[in-house]
């Protein structure tokens, strides 16, 4: 099946324009709501908020995992060796970490300035994982 994948003229392009769309998804709906626990868009309620765009958020976050695991499955070999690649695994798992942290300690009730913290550290997380996607060609 992954050599299939790779083979094909436009099933690992697609497969890329899916993972982009599932980080597109990922990255801007925590920025909407890291945005109104700033203090923007304060008229809107932020539970309801919250719900609609973590939703978003895991949607993305599944989407961008499923066509990643598809395309590092027709280059498994090269990804393993690759530092790069390695450091945006790493990466991950330490997002992950994080919105586990900020979700069991109830920042978004919270709003306190540990939640504010931890949102900008996912941000720097998200952006440094990007990043390294966009790096792995490279090296």
């Amino acid at each position: 099946m992954f050599a299939s994948l790779a083979a094909h003229a436009w099933a690992y392009p697609m497969l890329e324009v899916l993972h982009l769309l599932g980080v597109a998804l990922l990255m801007g709906n925590l920025a909407l709501l890291e945005l109104r626990v700033f203090g923007w868009g304060q008229a809107l309620a932020l539970e309801p908020l919250a719900r609609l765009s973590l939703g978003v958020a895991l949607a993305g976050f599944g989407l961008a995992g499923v066509s990643g695991l598809l395309m590092f499955g027709t280059q498994a070999g090269e990804l393993l060796a690759n530092r790069v690649f390695t450091a945006k695994m790493v990466l991950i798992m330490l997002a992950g970490c994080n919105a586990g942290w900020f979700h069991a300690r109830r920042s978004l009730q919270r709003q306190d300035r540990t939640a504010r913290v931890l949102m900008l550290l996912s941000s720097a997380l998200w952006l440094l994982v990007l990043t390294c996607g966009r790096w792995i060609g490279y090296v």
